[in-house]
């Protein structure tokens, strides 16, 4: 038997609701906040094992996200489709990797990456939410390998955004492969992926990742089932912090709405910041 920190099943729903709200406020999913803490709450688990609790249960939040994001209109759903076709097969690679990890390094590997995304973020503050004013169209699509697109804000402005198609899709295999490796569903590096390098607006950028990060989560899930990863132990922790992530991706998605992009990002760069300090002293 195990020797570790548990939690009851109404604790464990709380948990996820408390992650998933978070998690879904800043677009990020809530992955690099549920890692750490199963990695804390259960020190003797192998990290395939909880990598597959994670990715499961971001999986249901983001679902949950995207279609709350949908509804309002704040998903560029081609994009989306796009970036899912090379982060779907990173992801089967990564979710490969992370079973033939010892502990340890895989603890140390997740410290160092939060701490440097954090860290990042705080030096780049600045939300990149630009775009000029254009007619209000569906689809500019020109033609050659670039992409621009148009986007309408709640309080009616208009915004156009472009990024280089194939540039595109290599940052997102790499992204794909990282995110499903580290179990972290990937909202802390798609989310400013698609602000500072694809200039997507903030509050286009957060619905999209929610697609792109549950598109992604499925096939680390698919995998980890796959080679045996997830069993009796992880479906039971997967439907307890479920509940709660179910929940919690509405509530994020509607405060979303009532908070300004860049006190988005400045959650997203403190959240990260205490996750990998925790991380960190975890390890030693």
């Amino acid at each position: 038997m195990f020797h570790m920190i548990s939690l009851p099943c109404f604790g464990l729903s709380v948990l996820g609701l408390g992650v998933a709200a978070c998690g879904t406020l800043i677009g990020a999913g809530g992955g690099f906040m549920l890692m750490p803490l199963l990695l804390l709450l259960y020190p003797h688990h192998n990290p395939g094992e909880l990598a597959a609790v994670s990715l499961g249960c971001i999986l249901l939040n983001t679902v949950s996200g995207a279609v709350a994001y949908g509804r309002m209109e704040q998903v560029d759903y081609k994009s989306a489709l796009l970036f899912s076709t090379v982060t779907v097969p990173a992801a089967v690679l990564g979710a490969l990797a992370t079973a033939c990890l010892p502990r340890q390094g895989f603890e140390a590997i997740f410290a160092l990456f939060i701490l440097c995304l954090a860290l990042l973020l705080v030096l780049n503050p600045k939300v990149l939410a630009r775009g000029r004013r254009k007619a209000k169209s569906e689809d500019l699509g020109p033609a050659g390998p670039g992409l621009v697109r148009i986007a309408k804000s709640v309080n009616g402005i208009i915004f156009e955004y472009d990024y280089h198609r194939l540039t595109a899709m290599a940052v997102f295999f790499v992204l794909g492969f990282l995110v499903s490796f580290l179990g972290i569903g990937g909202g802390s590096l798609i989310l400013p992926a698609l602000i500072y390098l694809m200039d997507f607006p903030v509050f286009i950028a957060g619905g999209t990742t929610q697609l792109i990060v549950a598109v992604v989560c499925l096939a680390g899930t698919i995998t980890h089932l796959g080679i045996g990863s997830i069993h009796a132990w992880g479906f039971n922790r997967i439907a307890a912090i479920g509940i709660g992530m179910l929940i919690g991706g509405q509530l994020g998605a509607f405060l979303s709405r009532k908070i300004r992009g860049a006190w988005i990002l400045r959650s997203l760069a403190a959240a990260l910041a205490a996750a990998g300090i925790s991380m960190v002293f975890a390890v030693l």
